[in-house]
Formats: C-alpha cells, sequence, structure tokens
C-alpha cells in the first residue's frame, strides 16, 4: 500500500494540521453513495448493537423446546433455533459480539504493529532488520492457521480469539507503518526538528503520526472486515464465543448442524455477516480512492 505524505509548511514548525485534514479525506469518501450507504449501514447496526436489550423481542438465551425449529411469526419474526430461542433476538445480540471482537483484535494489533513500525522506519538498523524478518515469518503463515494455533495455546474464548486476530493483523498494520515512516523521515521537516533539539515523542506526534494517518485509516478500515471473518470463523469452529453466549459464527454452525430441520436458518447470520463485511471493504475502498485522489490533485 502506497503511503501519502502530505509535506507541512515549514513556518508552522510542525507537520500538517491533523484538524482540516481529517473532514476533508471523510468528505472525500462518502461522496460516493456506495460508501454513504455503507457508512448509514455501519452506523445502524452499532446504534441496534448498542439498544439490543430493547430491540429484542425475547431474551436472546431464553429456551423454549416446544418450539424448537418455528417457522417465522408474529412471535418470532426470524423463526426459532433447535432449542427454541428467538433467532431475531440473538442476531441483534450477536451483533455485539461482531462488532466488538474486531475492535479489540484491531486495538491488540495497532499496540503491537503500531509502535515498532514507527521504531524501525524512523531508526532503521538492527531492530529493523529483526522485526522485518519476524513480519515475514508471520505473514508467510496462513492467518487462519496462525489464529488457530495461538488460540489452541490460550485456550478457546472471545477474548483469546482476539488476541490471536491481533496477533495475526500485527505484521500487516507494521509493514504499512515501517512504509509510511520510511518516506516521512526523508523529509527535511523531520532533520531540521531533530536538529533544533525536538524529543523522539514530539517528532512522532506532531510530524510523523499526521502524516500516516492516511493509510493507517485506510488499513484499520479493511481489516476490520477481515477480523470480523475470522471471528465468525473461529465461532463456527468452537474456538471463538462460548455457548450460551451468541455471534454470528456460531449461528452459522448451528444451522449447518441443524440444516436439514431448518434449511433457511443460515440466511439470517449469514446475511449479517455478508452485509457487514462488504460494507467495511467498500468504507476501506473509498478512503483508499479518496486519499490517492488528493494525493493526485
Amino acid at each position: 500500500m502506497t503511503a501519502t505524505i502530505e509535506t507541512p509548511d515549514p513556518a508552522a514548525g510542525a507537520g500538517p494540521a491533523a484538524g482540516p485534514a481529517r473532514p476533508g479525506l471523510l468528505r472525500r469518501s462518502l461522496r460516493r453513495p456506495a460508501s454513504a450507504l455503507a457508512a448509514g449501514y455501519l452506523g445502524l447496526l452499532v446504534l441496534a448493537a448498542v439498544a439490543a436489550p430493547l430491540l429484542a423481542p425475547h431474551d436472546p438465551n431464553l429456551q423454549d423446546l416446544a418450539n424448537r425449529f418455528a417457522g417465522p411469526s408474529a412471535e418470532h419474526l426470524l423463526s426459532t433455533d433447535e432449542f427454541g430461542r428467538d433467532v431475531a433476538s440473538r442476531l441483534v445480540h450477536a451483533a455485539r459480539v461482531s462488532l466488538a471482537a474486531p475492535l479489540i483484535s484491531l486495538a491488540v494489533a495497532i499496540a503491537l504493529g503500531v509502535p515498532t513500525g514507527l521504531l524501525a522506519g524512523l531508526r532503521r538498523g538492527p531492530f529493523d532488520a529483526v522485526a522485518n524478518r519476524i513480519s515475514d515469518t508471520l505473514l508467510a503463515i496462513p492467518a487462519i492457521v496462525l489464529a488457530l494455533a495461538i488460540v489452541a495455546v490460550l485456550g478457546p474464548s472471545l477474548t483469546n480469539a482476539m488476541v490471536a486476530i491481533g496477533i495475526v493483523f500485527a505484521p500487516q498494520l507494521f509493514r504499512v507503518i515501517r512504509g509510511a515512516a520510511l518516506v516521512v523521515a526523508e523529509e527535511t521537516y523531520i532533520a531540521s526538528a531533530a536538529a533544533i533539539g525536538c524529543r523522539t515523542s514530539r517528532i512522532v506526534f506532531r510530524h510523523v503520526l499526521p502524516n500516516i494517518r492516511a493509510p493507517l485509516l485506510v488499513q484499520v478500515t479493511l481489516l476490520m472486515g477481515f477480523a470480523l471473518l475470522v471471528e465468525a470463523s473461529l465461532s463456527f469452529l468452537g474456538l471463538g464465543v462460548q455457548p450460551p453466549e451468541a455471534s454470528w459464527g456460531s449461528m452459522l454452525k448451528a444451522a449447518y448442524d441443524n440444516q436439514f430441520e431448518a434449511p433457511y436458518a443460515v440466511l439470517p447470520p449469514g446475511i449479517a455477516l455478508m452485509c457487514t463485511v462488504l460494507a467495511f471493504n467498500v468504507l476501506g475502498d473509498s478512503i483508499r480512492d479518496a486519499v490517492a485522489g488528493g494525493r493526485t490533485r
């Protein structure tokens, strides 16, 4: 991914102002109807997840064995599962897990990948060489296989699954941040800031981070959708969220196990997962196009 570097006004004594750049980037990103629709969908999904106890018509874990695999009705809009639990209620509550899980994994990835990428790009030397070899090694392993190995060591749980996904994503963020930091480190204002005695922390926060926020935002947005897929895969395999808590991945697993009794049970979690991942990808592509458009002007 190509980093976007904005050269600041030397008279200002700092990197480009963060204030006007971010709103401009977001406005350019949401200019397309598809990106605006994706952002609106994600906003409504977040509101639904926050208000899940109010929106859910039933307790998501309440079992009613007399109504197993009941079809859609006024009482159960999306039918019931193998334990008679309301699918609509579980779908809404599962949105909490399916949205919080990528945020946790991205937080772990940012905590691991961004500082090491900045240090490798600005300092170089032996640390850069070692960090690159570790990153290349981790990137050579398929993401789901590495996540499975980490979860197998830590034990099956949602937190462990998210930590595993964060470790898997860290090398990707490291490469993006390192590449952007290498370009910024060659700018004259970085040398000027170091020459007048600016601390490394000030150089990083005032000069480097404002110039790499665009590629970082693009990468994080795209990884959100991928993290959602990996979390659903781990939950499908029983290594993510544990019963009776629901996630879209575990609901897909239950639908798969009961595909002959309820052949359409796969549709609600499957459509929710597909639409959410698509929305993250569309939004990430729009931000990437906005960054490229800002660079050409």
